[in-house]
């Protein structure tokens, strides 16, 4: 057995330092299984309030009443939120300044991907897919830095990228670009935030399992994405909510503008 095969299990997840004690974060699409629902998790045992969203709210419900379960019901609330929706942006933010007096980290997680050669992709493909994963960042980006800054309380933007917005993959130029716009997004940002004390990172992740990818991804595309890891297996999603703490943490209080890789496969 090779050194790679012996270790290519994940670790148990990291126990809860308090790290985000007494702080309120908004993570989008948090429902289910994916990142979004182990960030919010994971913000869960590190002691913060969270409010979650997504597009699917039957999802979202489930998601929040076995959180609230598990950590309290003052410490979790969810509104439905499509990214693409201004208004509805608008109302998850308002909802957490209501619920909570405020708001201190902002994870924006809502992406879209999707598999067309460029040949074949249609206007509306690559349209539908921009629009969430960029655009939906931009507007959540914005509207957190519209509130930490009228705040003057400082705070933390996390922006979820991808590797793929540093290489090529056939069948991806849409999501490719879109999260290449989200790192530069996550740059220009920081600079303007900076003078309000508020910092903006982002992570790139490539392959974080979980039941719903495994339903929309080929076992040979699965299979080949995993080959290209150095560890030789695919990450849990905890294990990349755990570099999402680290960076709304005051662990990285002097981390701003930058790209996190939650991988091997930074350029």
């Amino acid at each position: 057995m090779s050194s790679v095969e012996e270790f290519a299990h994940p670790p148990r997840c990291t126990a809860g330092h308090g790290l985000l004690e007494g702080r309120t974060a908004v993570i989008t699409a948090a429902a289910g299984t994916g990142i979004g629902g182990a960030t919010a998790r994971r913000f869960l045992e590190e002691g913060a309030r969270v409010v979650i969203g997504d597009a699917h709210a039957r999802r979202l419900g489930e998601t929040e009443t076995a959180l609230a379960a598990e950590f309290g019901p003052d410490r979790v609330t969810s509104l439905p939120c499509d990214v693409t929706d201004e208004d509805q942006v608008r109302a998850l933010f308002a909802h957490a300044e209501h619920a909570h007096g405020g708001l201190d980290i902002v994870v924006n997680n809502a992406g879209l991907g999707g598999t067309a050669d460029l040949v074949d992709m249609t206007d509306e493909q690559w349209g539908r897919v921009l629009d969430v994963t960029l655009n939906g960042t931009f507007r959540c980006t914005r509207a957190a830095l519209r509130s930490l800054k009228a705040a003057r309380t400082g705070g933390v933007v996390v922006n979820n990228a991808s590797v793929i917005g540093w290489r090529a993959q056939r069948g991806q130029a849409h999501y490719a670009a879109a999260k290449a716009g989200v790192m530069a997004l996550t740059r220009c940002a920081a600079l303007e935030a900076a003078e309000f004390g508020v910092r903006v990172n982002a992570v790139a992740p490539s392959l974080a399992m979980h039941p719903h990818l495994a339903k929309v991804t080929s076992e040979e595309l699965l299979a080949e994405l995993t080959a290209r890891e150095a560890l030789g297996r695919h990450a849990e999603p905890w294990e990349v909510a755990n570099v999402i703490v680290f960076l709304a943490s005051g662990y990285s209080s002097y981390m701003t503008g930058e790209t996190v890789s939650v991988s091997s496969q930074h350029p």
